[in-house]
């Protein structure tokens, strides 16, 4: 007799147990902090955007009115279109690759070219294949006489 109550006490708590989980299943919220299937409209509506917003802060990546303003942390290629500027923040490197460019620069100074060790003047043609670095933030960079291809490491801007 002992062990036929111990299986009945046994079923009993099994039976309870399944009820109070059929009766969560079957009142949670599809889609809801405790339904674990993630849906399509979760992942565009709130995981993309939550990316992109860290992306933009991380990395300092925005766009407004013909601007473009990035920051890379390793050499990136750049395509500039003839005619626009390149502004460059302090610590940005510079590999021209294709086309031609003017050094912008201010009365502070120019561009390090590390290749040559000289100080690149405003109005320096840009040589190809040379590291340049903007030691200060103050305006300086270059304009692309043509469309040009660089190679970028740092924060700049595209105007």
């Amino acid at each position: 007799m002992k062990m036929r109550t111990r299986i009945t006490v046994i079923g009993i708590v099994v039976g309870i147990c399944l009820l109070i989980c059929g009766g969560l299943v079957a009142f949670s919220e599809p889609g809801g902090a405790d339904d674990p299937v993630v849906t399509k409209s979760y992942i565009v509506d709130i995981v993309i955007p939550e990316i992109k917003a860290y992306i933009d802060e991380r990395f300092g990546i925005a766009a407004s009115e013909g601007t473009t303003t990035l920051h890379t942390n390793t050499f990136t290629v750049v395509n500039v279109p003839a005619g626009k500027t390149v502004t460059c923040e302090a610590g940005t490197e510079l590999i021209l690759r294709m086309g031609k460019g003017t050094i912008i620069a201010t009365e502070k100074g120019g561009l390090a070219d590390t290749t040559e060790g000289v100080d690149l003047a405003n109005g320096t043609a840009m040589p190809s294949n040379h590291q340049l670095i903007v030691p200060v933030a103050d305006g300086r960079g270059f304009r692309a006489d043509t469309d040009v291809i660089v190679m970028v490491k740092g924060s700049y801007v595209i105007e």
